[in-house]
């Protein structure tokens, strides 16, 4: 108990002192601080402010990690090690109450970004009211000589222009926008472009989301840059050369097989329908509709069964896999003609796509990240041997990297590999090696 106690106190001091050595450098930092929050929206814009402000300036983008300690390790660690910075882009997310709130007395931002208002982490929240209310303490961190970009299209985040202290900027495709979204496309294989019109003109942007509502986080992206002086001609440029983050509808072409949209970072009720949407304005020879783990389930099928209704509507097939697949409702008619296929695991789901695949044919992979259903686009192209249906691990394959080793050997692969990086560090310390 004693030893216990004495860890418990070290890690307290460690933690305290690591953030006193963050609010220093914040202090320090001559850096301008852009804070981005939302229920839906918030990497991708975040991720894409950061492309665009690096054809501008030095930009330090924390994205995905997006907690107090993610903030805290950017402040006294990470911008340490990148020098002189012009610009820190942080995605801030709101994991319980209070959580953005000590985010943002850590980060002082000079900008705040709200991209929507969701009832997401319902357990935490319950409310709209509660989600927003959270959101809304970005906007109050601002100073006077601060700037809010808020969604027009949003009550529960226009509502956060009043009261606020500092200067107020909305975009959106409302009529009353200062910046106004309109002529929004996308029909994959067309990917998404929209114009952006303001008081000073208006520019044409491409870009390669497949979906329509990616108009959202790529316009707060691009407002921002705007409102920081970034010439409309750089940004139109940067958005069109912008990837879409892996797991968040990236695409995935194969070669002589079938197309991917990837969607399998998240999968908060009111982005199932999104998802489906773009599916049904997409052009291909066949669609498919893989649904794993729906986010903040809390033991009612009616969301599954409902989510079956409209992919059904949408797919030629649909693939129910994860611990809740035989919650889908489908009829025994459609079970028996295969429009219906449930199967319990990534592994399952890959091998009955790659047994039936048609080329070109367009398969959608959504579900929350327990999953990583991400898994069954990349044995397409990669030797993929991890496949334990739920891992535990909070970041995507892509980013693990270890999805063509099995998970059971995972430890000794990750010993070996540090084992081996030690080598040749004092092998190159020693004169016995040549550094790379």
């Amino acid at each position: 108990m004693v030893k216990v106690r004495l860890r418990e106190i070290g890690n307290d001091l460690g933690w305290r002192l690591r953030r006193y050595r963050a609010e220093r450098a914040r202090a320090r930092s001559k850096a301008t601080f852009i804070g981005i929050t939302g229920s839906s929206g918030k990497s991708t814009a975040t991720s894409l402010l950061g492309h665009i402000l690096a054809s501008h300036g030095t930009v330090h983008t924390q994205v995905l990690a997006n907690t107090l300690k993610a903030l805290v390790r950017t402040l006294y660690k990470r911008m340490k090690r990148a020098g002189k910075v012009d610009y820190v882009v942080f995605e801030a997310g709101a994991f319980e109450p209070g959580s953005i709130r000590s985010m943002a007395q850590m980060l002082r931002p000079d900008v705040a970004v709200v991209t929507m208002v969701r009832l997401e982490h319902v357990t935490q929240f319950r409310t709209l009211d509660a989600v927003a209310q959270e959101k809304r303490a970005l906007v109050e961190a601002l100073s006077p000589g601060g700037l809010a970009i808020l969604n027009a299209d949003d009550p529960h985040v226009l509502d956060m222009a009043s009261g606020a202290r500092c200067r107020v900027a909305t975009f959106g495709q409302s009529e009353a926008a200062d910046y106004r979204v309109t002529d929004i496309h996308a029909a994959y294989p067309d990917l998404l472009r929209f114009s952006l019109r303001w008081h000073g003109g208006d520019i044409g942007m491409q870009t390669r989301f497949p979906g329509e509502h990616f108009w959202l986080p790529a316009a707060a992206a691009a407002v921002t840059a705007l409102e920081l002086g970034v010439p409309p001609e750089k940004i139109a440029a940067r958005t069109a050369s912008f990837e879409p983050l892996a797991n968040r509808c990236a695409v995935l072409v194969t070669d002589r097989g079938p197309q991917f949209i990837v969607d399998a970072a998240k999968a908060p009720w009111h982005s199932l329908n999104i998802a489906f949407e773009m599916m049904a304005k997409a052009k291909a020879v066949r669609k498919r509709i893989v649904v794993g783990q729906i986010s903040d389930y809390t033991g009612s099928s009616r969301k599954y069964g409902a989510a079956y209704g409209i992919a059904r509507d949408v797919a030629d097939e649909v693939i129910y896999t994860g611990d809740n697949a035989h919650r889908s409702r489908a009829s025994q008619a459609d079970r028996d003609s295969g429009r219906l296929i449930e199967l319990r695991t990534p592994k399952e789901v890959s091998d009955h796509i790659k047994q039936t695949a048609v080329p070109g044919e367009l398969i959608l992979l959504k579900s929350s990240g327990n999953l990583h259903l991400e898994r069954v686009a990349l044995a397409w192209t990669h030797d993929v041997r991890c496949w334990i249906p739920a891992c535990g691990k909070k970041e995507g394959c892509s980013t693990c990297g270890l999805y063509e080793v099995p998970f059971e050997e995972h430890k000794s692969f990750l010993a070996n590999r540090r084992l081996e990086r030690r080598r040749r560090r004092f092998g190159w310390l020693l004169g016995l090696t040549r550094r790379s």
